[in-house]
């Protein structure tokens, strides 16, 4: 009863806030609602990839073995996951990035939007960033991002030197759909949605208007740490801005030509790593097992104590990292 309380007084208190703090100005104005994106704020660190400025950063020496995180969504951004800079300390060249539409990275039309172009963008980051065809890379995605890594081996199954995938939904579209509706079937009747839902009568925003679509879509991401979400995350993840228009173009995008991003997965014969996390009840190790056998050599890992934001907090992050450390030191050269 508490936490239906806190997100309706929460979002009622925002929601009057819009009405006051905007009399005199404009809502959708760069900065004023949501943080700015890179093409707003030079001060951000930023690449130029594919005609698109992205939010991205990297740590650790220039010419070390290529980590390259892949965050999910669609939608979300790299601010979850920088615990993963702690490769950096152990000899890895770590490369963030924020997706184009997501985050911090600038934003798009919604048309504009294909899965190609994702794959693009990430074959891009990784030359950007890469500095000899000997140096090694190196994958390791979350969630959509665990998806996007295996377009990318799927497409180009010779570029990567391994990978670590953290719960993706599938690799196939209908296994993603079914992981989707698992994962969201309780929190959809929850009163806390419809609490999210609640700001439409204070803020509407068209498709063009990025930073009031990307607020509302904030809002309904903070249902993700409430204890009712079978996903099991100990609360809500930190994040700069979410995409809320990408997000929506790449859905239906998924739902209109329905993926499959295992046709070529038998000619990357090297080992990935496949993490599934004990309290995420939508997945499991069942899923784990489906979704992950479309790698011909594929090693599960449960991360114990975590849900699906393994990568995040102390727990997972704590009982994690030393399996994936193993996984890459086996694997550099």
């Amino acid at each position: 009863m508490k936490a239906k309380f806190t997100g309706a007084a929460l979002t009622l208190l925002l929601a009057l806030g819009f009405i006051q703090c905007t009399k005199d100005r404009i809502i959708n104005e760069p900065g004023n609602l949501v943080p700015k994106t890179v093409d707003q704020d030079p001060s951000l660190p930023s690449i130029a990839i594919n005609g698109a400025q992205l939010h991205a950063e990297a740590f650790g020496p220039a010419d070390s073995a290529l980590i390259v995180v892949v965050h999910g969504g669609p939608g979300s951004d790299y601010r979850h996951l920088l615990n993963c800079q702690a490769f950096a300390g152990r000899g890895y060249r770590v490369v963030f990035y924020d997706q184009r539409g997501s985050g911090l990275s600038e934003r798009f039309p919604k048309d504009s939007y294909t899965l190609q172009t994702m794959i693009d963008d990430l074959k891009a980051v990784i030359q950007h960033y890469r500095t000899s065809p000997a140096q090694q890379v190196f994958l390791l995605g979350h969630s959509w991002g665990a998806i996007l890594a295996t377009s990318y081996i799927n497409t180009y199954p010779d570029a990567v030197d391994g990978a670590v995938l953290a719960e993706p939904g599938g690799l196939v579209w209908d296994d993603i759909a079914d992981y989707v509706k698992r994962s969201r079937s309780i929190v959809m009747t929850k009163e806390l949605f419809n609490d999210m839902l609640y700001s439409d009568q204070f803020i509407t925003g068209k498709e063009d208007q990025h930073a009031i679509l990307d607020y509302k879509y904030a809002l309904l991401s903070a249902a993700d740490g409430n204890p009712d979400n079978p996903i099991g995350d100990e609360g809500p993840v930190p994040f700069w801005r979410s995409g809320a228009v990408v997000n929506q173009a790449l859905f239906e995008l998924g739902n209109d030509i329905e993926p499959d991003w295992t046709t070529n997965l038998d000619q990357f014969t090297t080992k990935v790593l496949f993490i599934y996390s004990e309290n995420n009840e939508a997945y499991g190790l069942a899923h784990a097992q489906k979704v992950s056998s479309a790698y011909p050599n594929v090693e599960l890992f449960e991360t114990l104590d975590a849900g699906h934001d393994m990568l995040s907090f102390p727990t997972g992050w704590n009982n994690t990292f030393p399996k994936m450390l193993q996984y890459f030191n086996n694997l550099k050269h």
